[in-house]
């Protein structure tokens, strides 16, 4: 017999799963100063000062489905402002954004900008949301054809924009260009020119995937006006928002039928497939272990160091989350 009987062992991995969640911020509920609003949203805690800065601060709530996980997800939230960080400043010759300052390693203060009701999703590769359409029998998708006899993760000839609406609750639904002009969601002239941004910051994202050994597969790019300038706004290229593949055995693996390793948060969706869930009424999400949360934290963590070819530093936020509210106080004084 071992030391330890199953009843044992669960009790250790709930240990030792408490513990790598005390390094989880679920919320924060800051009073900063001249603070006009705050918004919670799926991922980010949004808080408005003087209706001229917006403080985000990255938790590490996960969202699938356009729902919430009930498990925070450690250093999540740290994975996705940096790999952030990193790439709106390696795209800021393509289009000006709306970061300003980047005061601790989950949170971005920034200008605030009036986001236009659309995401701009790009896809290089016929994958996730866009594959699950065409395996349906969809051959249009917002309005783009796709030829017959594609497979999963097969590269498409050209990169296609497939917009969605941005839903302030539940789902965002695909879109296509000309309904975007007629329903003046967006006008003709700013929506070709959301269109060049989005093909050129898809083009530098490839560029920089490739140097690390990663196709990134497909994104989304979200954009606001301030000033009548548009800004390049929210997150860019990380695992929330992205889908990356490993380059060196792209090949091999297509030609064999068999799945692509991926970078992304498509795993999580497939998880909760596997598991019954797809966000529908009535179902219920699956339990979250101690070890598929860690596995999770992981696989972020993984992607950082890869996409970025830097080593991601764990910030220990036992007691550091009570000091964020300073930091972020701090950070506004300089920007008067």
């Amino acid at each position: 017999m071992g030391i330890f009987n199953n009843s044992g062992v669960s009790e250790i991995k709930a240990r030792r799963g408490a513990k790598s969640m005390l390094n989880a911020i679920k919320e924060t509920h800051f009073s900063l100063p001249n603070q006009t609003n705050f918004y919670k949203g799926k991922v980010r805690d949004v808080y408005t000062i003087a209706n001229k800065y917006l403080v985000m601060l990255v938790t590490d709530r996960i969202s699938a489905f356009d729902v919430v996980l009930p498990e925070p997800i450690p250093y999540k939230g740290q994975v996705l402002n940096e790999i952030a960080a990193k790439f709106l400043q390696a795209t800021q010759d393509i289009v000006p954004n709306w970061v300003l300052d980047i005061p601790d390693p989950c949170v971005t203060i920034g200008r605030v900008c009036e986001p236009f009701k659309l995401e701009m999703v790009i896809r290089g590769y016929l994958a996730g949301h866009a594959w699950r359409e065409y395996q349906s029998g969809k051959r249009s998708i917002c309005g783009i054809q796709l030829p017959d006899g594609l497979k999963e993760n097969d590269q498409l000839s050209e990169p296609i924009i497939t917009p969605t609406t941005k839903a302030a609750v539940g789902h965002d639904q695909d879109i296509a260009r000309e309904e975007i002009i007629d329903r003046e969601i967006v006008s003709e002239a700013e929506y070709l020119q959301l269109e060049k941004y989005t093909y050129a910051l898809y083009q530098r994202g490839t560029e920089i995937a490739e140097k690390h050994g990663l196709i990134l597969a497909d994104t989304k790019y979200e954009f606001g006006k301030l000033d009548g300038r548009i800004y390049l706004i929210d997150e860019i290229h990380t695992p929330d928002s992205s889908r990356y593949f490993y380059k060196d055995d792209y090949e091999e693996l297509q030609t064999k039928n068999e799945p692509q390793r991926q970078l992304s948060k498509e795993f999580v969706r497939q998880w909760l497939i596997e598991n019954g869930f797809q966000g529908k009424n009535g179902q219920v999400v699956p339990i979250m272990t101690p070890d598929v949360v860690q596995s999770i934290s992981n696989r972020y963590i993984e992607l950082y160091e890869q996409i970025t070819g830097d080593q991601f530093i764990k910030i220990d936020r036992v007691d550091h989350v009570a000091k964020i509210e300073n930091i972020i106080c701090e950070a506004l004084r300089r920007l008067e």
